[in-house]
């Protein structure tokens, strides 16, 4: 497994890997219609070219050098916030989740982040309970930020379950182990 920085070129590439990762999703019964599903895929290429230019994206390429994964990492009310972390379908469950996710971590401390954010659903085996293995715990929206709160409105206007989306926190410290 070789990690490297994003590009800006790479967005594309960002949207093709999280369609394909988003195919667990729809397995589950969460389904976007094609208009919801736009306003997703224009938001999140906004998003994620914010993050590839300030260098906060990162790829994960398998034996061959395709990318099969990436984490971005964005800010909201000041603090790092885990944008987006997918894996292609048949990449999954290899540990390249987790390396992403830690890197995200990494990123988040040498920006000087108290903590790393993300939203989330709460009601999936691989969502919730994989951010809480990793350190990770849900926060109440009203002891949320501005910015943070209005990512999960947008959120629950657009994405399926709207009530099961949720703002998860780590505490990021010196003494924290990646």
């Amino acid at each position: 497994m070789k990690m490297r920085s994003g590009l800006t070129q790479d967005v594309d590439l960002l949207i093709d890997i999280d369609n394909d990762a988003s195919t667990l999703f729809e397995q589950a019964g969460l389904r976007l219609d094609a208009e919801r599903d736009r306003q997703i895929t224009l938001a999140a290429r906004e998003r994620w070219m914010k993050c590839l230019s300030a260098g906060s994206v990162l790829l994960v390429e398998d034996d061959s050098g395709q990318p099969v994964a990436f984490a971005a990492v964005g800010e909201r009310d000041g603090e790092p916030y885990l944008d987006q972390l997918s894996v292609r379908m048949n990449c999954m469950r290899q540990g390249m989740g987790t390396a992403l996710l830690y890197a995200s971590m990494k990123i988040a401390m040498q920006a000087r982040g108290r903590a790393l954010w993300l939203t989330t659903y709460q009601h999936l085996s691989w969502n919730r309970p994989y951010y809480e293995r990793h350190g990770f715990s849900i926060v109440a929206g009203e002891l949320c930020g501005e910015q943070l709160r209005r990512e999960l409105s947008f959120e629950r206007r657009l994405l399926p379950d709207p009530e099961q989306r949720v703002v998860m926190r780590r505490e990021l410290t010196a003494g924290t182990i990646f």
